[in-house]
């Protein structure tokens, strides 16, 4: 397995053989305004992609856990190839179909994709009132022969459903969008630093990889932050920071 954050939660998965897009964000940074009712008015992406999006454009597969534009925007959109398959939650097909896809296939439990079983998990998008307005997202679990198991938590804060998804698949490697996005009231809507502190200590054979900062106007939480915050709980052999465009 060979996995590169692209940007945000954008990655470039190599699995079984197979290449899968996930999240693809391709907008030119500062081309989107602000997340709006948050503690600051710059505009996104706040960065660039790290190299030309022209080397994203041929995945086996485009993976989307959900709708929000700063997983599934406009720029992708019109670059990928309406021929792609796109894999997803039930609740996106139509709005995919919708954009000119004609291979999109809506993950219920799991499926199996050129050799990879793939399952599709549940997550809490934020908490109470704010949780609910942000609607169904999903994350997934990637499992091949000779292949460590993955999981791609998507856009949840700590919950039951990802204590869940730990305990039923016993991930080898955990992506978390950190970066603790919130709005200027109500809980963070995703994983903060003392999320990605109880991934660590609930399943500690998981090496965890944190992406999901330093992109979004909204996301407070910077890798600086949760650097210093796994570095003073002693984590850092536990927990990967990648930079943009950076393998792992």
């Amino acid at each position: 397995m060979k996995l590169q954050l692209i940007r945000h939660a954008t990655l470039w998965l190599e699995y079984g053989g197979t290449q899968f897009l996930v999240d693809p964000m391709f907008s030119d940074a500062g081309a989107n305004p602000p997340v709006i009712n948050t503690p600051n008015d710059r505009r996104n992406p706040l960065v660039p992609l790290p190299f030309e999006m022209e080397g994203l454009f041929n995945p086996d597969a485009v993976l989307v856990t959900h709708l929000h534009p700063d997983h599934w925007d406009e720029a992708a959109i019109v670059a990928l190839s309406k021929s792609t398959s796109v894999i997803c939650q039930p609740e996106d097909e139509s709005a995919i179909i919708s954009a000119g896809f004609g291979s999109v296939t809506a993950v219920n439990e799991s499926i199996t994709f050129k050799g990879v079983t793939i399952h599709r998990t549940s997550g809490q998008h934020g908490t109470g009132e704010i949780g609910k307005q942000m609607g169904p997202v999903s994350g997934f679990v990637f499992k091949a022969e000779g292949e460590p198991t993955l999981y791609i938590a998507g856009d949840t804060i700590w919950c039951d459903d990802v204590q869940q998804a730990l305990d039923a698949h016993q991930p080898d490697i955990t992506v978390v969008n950190a970066g603790g996005a919130r709005f200027n009231v109500g809980d963070p809507i995703t994983m903060d630093e003392d999320d990605v502190i109880r991934v660590c200590q609930y399943a500690p054979k998981t090496k965890v990889v944190a992406v999901h900062m330093d992109a979004i106007n909204h996301c407070l939480v910077t890798r600086a932050d949760l650097r210093g915050r796994v570095e003073k709980e002693r984590l850092l052999d536990r927990v990967v920071i990648p930079s943009d465009g950076q393998w792992i």
